[in-house]
């Protein structure tokens, strides 16, 4: 059985999710709309050109996360789901995973955005698994900080290759889509590698490796 691996944002949804809940949250006005634009911006524009902090993105993420309450935090997600997630929906993506799923595909997405942020997404996209950057947890609580490795750069590569091992599919043919410089080392890594709407950073370097550069929008 091959692996069909999908990056999240810009690949499969026409935006960046993370990017999205901090707009999310500064529309709703459940934090300081002012400094929390600017740093959500500032994180986003390092991200593009492939110099984000990662831990500190997602400090700054997850601990606005776990001033909200369990009920609070379900009740965001689902509005964030309808208003910021849904527009962003790309039927030529859906029309992809299941084109994998007929050739009886094992779907994966792999982001470096928070399981928080991206778990009822690859739900709405029915794939198989979802590996994501892992927020950590006490005692049911969110602390605010990430447990290691991040699920970013060659951190998706170190994901991706122990999820192989603990599943028993190290020869498996795996397939990885993706839009972002930050995935050229699990593009380098993987049997097929195609590019999907590529920021242009990528786009130079598929056209050199001579990689494939399809478009879902």
């Amino acid at each position: 059985m091959a692996v069909a691996i999908f990056d999240l944002d810009n690949t499969l949804i026409a935006g960046d999710s993370d990017h999205s809940w901090g707009e999310f949250l500064v529309e709703k006005q459940r934090v300081d709309v002012v400094s929390y634009r600017r740093s959500n911006d500032q994180f986003y524009e390092d991200y593009k050109r492939g110099e984000l902090d990662i831990r500190a993105y997602q400090r700054f993420v997850l601990k606005q996360v776990a001033q909200f309450s369990p009920a609070e935090q379900s009740a965001l997600l689902a509005e964030f789901m309808q208003i910021k997630i849904q527009p962003l929906w790309l039927p030529k993506a859906v029309a992809l995973i299941e084109h994998h799923r007929a050739q009886g595909h094992y779907l994966l997405i792999i982001t470096a955005t928070n399981r928080f942020i991206t778990a009822p997404i690859a739900a709405a996209l029915k794939v198989d698994e979802l590996i994501a950057t892992e927020p950590e947890l006490v005692d049911g609580v969110y602390t605010g900080e990430i447990i290691d490795p991040p699920c970013y750069q060659e951190g998706k590569v170190a994901r991706w290759q122990t999820w192989l091992a603990q599943q028993g599919r190290e020869n498996e043919t795996c397939y990885f889509y993706s839009d972002s410089i930050n995935d050229l080392p699990l593009l380098s890594a993987v049997q097929q590698p195609i590019v999907v709407d590529p920021c242009e950073q990528l786009r130079l370097a598929a056209n050199a490796k001579d990689w494939p550069i399809i478009s879902l929008r």
